[in-house]
């Protein structure tokens, strides 16, 4: 249920609004923008009276909400949602934003990859320091010693990161380190005890699509994060299982004007896990951009063949260069005012 603020309410009428609300034991998000603020009343609504609500003073309307994600939907929050991510980077609002970087972290060769991608444009330096394997033979990352990496890189460089949580009680770890930018991969989209964890945190979370997730899956996912009281979530298209075996996934591009229609959170596209294959990661990664994704995830290695993990699907620093250039070039035609 959204109530509709009038305009001559005072700030004091809105926060007993807010109480009253509260004091039934649901909950609210208040969206202020610059021709109306709305109340999202979230929680078994059928015990409030809509009559009710537009008959005080400071209401102007009521309407319900049928859609089962509340926190996350546009309707509630009109505006788009802006992430701070640290270090100047903020996604979301119109701004675009690369995160590069190699699937695993391995070594000191960690800092030569992120100088290149920053050189190349790239803001947001990623790496795996825990990694999930469908084989529990299969690298499974430098653990705690990988962080220590990336934070120095994060020092040198001073752009944020970003990397893979799998353990609610890693979630301390991860604030020890201050981590800018929590990872919650597809094999994870709905852990919930790792969902609630991360939302009582105010960190920036990247949700990750599931492997076969709906797109109302995916916002239900962000849904637990936020109701724990996090806002600052940033969704991930990075393509779904179908029956097509040629790519590893199918990047879904209608999910990203999908998602931009009907959530206010940034939305970021990863052509690297939905591909597969090198070959296929730039022009997924063009096609992403050009259907008005906010950001993306693109895996460099400076020697893909000696790769910890998904060396198959890496771009060469060199290729990452040429992939910013074009990149740029899209965004310019696709914001462009005509």
């Amino acid at each position: 249920m959204i109530a509709v603020v009038k305009q001559s309410a005072t700030p004091e009428q809105l926060q007993q609004f807010i109480s009253w609300i509260e004091g039934r034991g649901l909950k609210t998000d208040v969206s202020s923008g610059d021709a109306e603020t709305l109340v999202g009343i979230i929680g078994d609504t059928t015990q409030v009276d809509p009559f009710l609500l537009e008959s005080m003073e400071i209401i102007d309307r009521v309407q319900r909400v049928s859609d089962p994600f509340k926190m996350a939907n546009r309707k509630f929050h009109p505006e788009d949602t802006v992430v701070d991510c640290g270090y100047g980077v903020k996604i979301g609002g119109g701004t675009f934003h690369v995160m590069a970087g190699p699937c695993s972290v391995e070594g000191d060769n960690l800092f030569e990859i992120a100088r290149a991608v920053k050189a190349a444009g790239a803001t947001i330096l990623r790496g795996g320091a825990y990694k999930p394997r469908t084989s529990p033979y299969a690298c499974q990352g430098m653990g705690e010693k990988g962080l220590e990496l990336l934070c120095r890189a994060r020092e040198e460089l001073e752009m944020p990161i970003v990397t893979e949580i799998m353990d609610p009680r890693d979630v301390q770890t991860f604030l020890d380190y201050k981590v800018d930018i929590m990872q919650i991969g597809a094999r994870n989209a709905q852990n919930f005890p790792l969902l609630k964890e991360v939302g009582k945190t105010n960190v920036p979370v990247l949700l990750k699509r599931g492997l076969a997730g709906t797109i109302d899956e995916l916002l239900m996912a962000a849904e637990y994060i936020m109701s724990e009281g996090n806002p600052n979530v940033i969704l991930c298209e990075r393509g779904i299982r179908t029956f097509e075996t040629r790519t590893r996934n199918t990047f879904d591009v209608n999910a990203v004007p999908v998602l931009k229609n009907l959530t206010h959170l940034p939305v970021i596209g990863d052509p690297s896990h939905a591909t597969g294959y090198t070959r296929y990661v730039r022009p997924i990664a063009y096609a992403a951009t050009a259907a008005g994704v906010d950001g993306l995830q693109i895996e460099v290695h400076n020697c893909p063949q000696k790769a910890w993990s998904d060396g198959a699907q890496a771009l060469t620093p060199e290729m990452f260069e040429d992939a910013m250039k074009r990149i740029a070039l899209i965004r310019e035609a696709v914001t462009a005012e005509l």
